[in-house]
This record gives structure tokens, sequence and C-alpha cells, in this order.
């Protein structure tokens, strides 16, 4: 497997701790959700959006692969568990049920004001791509989705930011804080993958899967000290998927634990 790879770790003051290939535009698969989920929290916050206003799980904009809500009987959901179905489980029909109610140029926007150049959600969510359709879900670079990351987790402790607000912010963190999926570079922090949202180690993150990408972005924090990542792999999709992907996310999250000191043992869930 000839795998491509791309990582980038900022501090709190915005300083670099690693990198590799961080410029590099690559496929992010699921991660661009987190431009739509940015897009939702602001608009919620704004009064633009009612978070309580019913979505219909519309046949038209349904898709398979992650997720819940094609499993569920119910119909209707609150738009702000909408929400909570992306951010943990990264809902695919969710996604596309948030985006036709919000618009993909506003996300594209909000991806811009956090000072994106690369980093986008391309489209909605298909269980096939065809030739006239955008090629990739989304796409991004290291550098740019760990800045996104730290900016959120700047301006969800209160700190002024361009590009998101403190109440918005606060929301993406809630929602993140219940991913599940801790099996790319947060996988060496040993936490409980279905209860982790308090403890001396915290962690949000939004992570991407396809059948030639597995990509990560979040925060690892304890305290006041926090570091902000982004790693993406990418290889041909007609290789067979061994360890190479895994193998530098994991080494990526032990790296993030022995920056952050404290070992922590996970709790009974």
């Amino acid at each position: 497997m000839a795998l491509h790879w791309s990582c980038c770790v900022v501090r709190e003051d915005a300083s670099t701790m690693v990198e590799d290939e961080a410029d590099v535009v690559r496929s992010t698969a699921s991660v661009g959700k987190l431009f739509l989920l940015c897009e939702a929290a602001e608009q919620i916050t704004e009064g633009r959006l009612d978070p309580h206003t019913l979505l219909i799980k519309d046949p038209a904009v349904a898709a398979t692969g992650s997720g819940l809500w094609q499993y569920l009987a119910q119909e209707s959901l609150p738009l702000i568990d909408v929400c909570i179905l992306i951010a943990s489980v990264s809902d695919n029909w969710a996604t596309n049920v948030l985006l036709d109610r919000i618009g993909l140029p506003s996300v594209q926007a909000r991806a811009i004001a956090l000072d994106c150049d690369h980093s986008r959600l391309h489209d909605y969510v298909r269980d096939h791509r065809g030739h006239g359709d955008v090629p990739l879900l989304s796409s991004g670079t290291a550098r740019e989705l760990a800045l996104v990351a730290r900016r959120i987790h700047l301006a969800a402790a209160g700190i002024t930011v361009d590009g998101i607000s403190r109440p918005a912010a606060a929301l993406v963190v809630q929602w993140l804080r219940t991913g599940v999926d801790l099996s790319l570079v947060a996988m060496p922090l040993r936490l409980d993958p279905l209860e982790h949202v308090d403890g001396p180690r915290l962690l949000w993150n939004k992570t991407g899967s396809d059948v030639d990408v597995r990509a990560d972005v979040g925060v690892v924090w304890q305290g006041d000290r926090f570091l902000a990542y982004a790693a993406i792999a990418t290889w041909d999709p007609d290789d067979e998927v061994l360890d190479e992907p895994f193998a530098p996310m994991h080494a990526l999250g032990h790296a993030l634990r022995q920056a952050q000191g404290t070992d922590v043992t996970p709790r009974e869930s």
C-alpha cells in the first residue's frame, strides 16, 4: 500500500508541535461535516434556526453507511438531535437532512470565515458517486483543520476568535464530546468511547472514513492545556486496508498522550 500521510498538531498559542505534509490537500471524508455543525450552531445561537424544529427523515436525501437514523423508527427529530447524531456517530442521513435545511453555500462560507482556503464540505453524502457528482465529500489540509479545531476550542473557552462565536463553539464542542469513534488518533488516549464527556483527560473530535481515507480532527486537553490536531491518511482505493493507515494515527495519539502527561484509566460505562 502506498500511504499518503499528513498531520499537524498545534498548541494553544498556535505554535506547531508536530507537522508532516501539513499543507497538502487531501480527501477528508466526513471531517467536512465539522463545518456543517459550526454553521448550524451559529444559526441556532443567532436565532435563525429553532433547535426544536422537527426535521423529517426525507427519503429524497437518504444515505446509508455511518449513522443510526436509518435504523430508527422515528421519522422526525428535533434539529438539535439531528446535530447530535452527526456529531456522535457521523450520521449520513442526518447530515443530508440538516444540509438540505441550511444549504451548502452557507456551510462553505463558514469554512471561509474560519480562515480555510482549501478545507471544505463539497457535497451531500451519496451512496454512489457518479461521473456527474462532486468527486469528494470533503477535502482539506491538516494545518487548516488543526487550526480550525484550535479556534473552536478557544471560542468555547470564552476567547474571541474570528469565524465562530463563543456560544456556537460551546455547542459544537458539547456535541462532539459525544463522538464514539476513538479508533484513530484518539485510540491511545484510553478513553471510553461511550462515556468520555468528563474526566481528567478530555477529548472532542470528528473523524472521517472511506474506502481510501481515514481522517481525524480534534482537541485533547487537561485543565487549561490543550493540543489541537488533524491527521489524514489516504491511499489507492484498490489497495487492501491493513495496518498502514492506523499505525501513524496511533503513533500520533501516543505522542499527544505523552505530551499531556498523566495517564488516565477508562471509567466503567
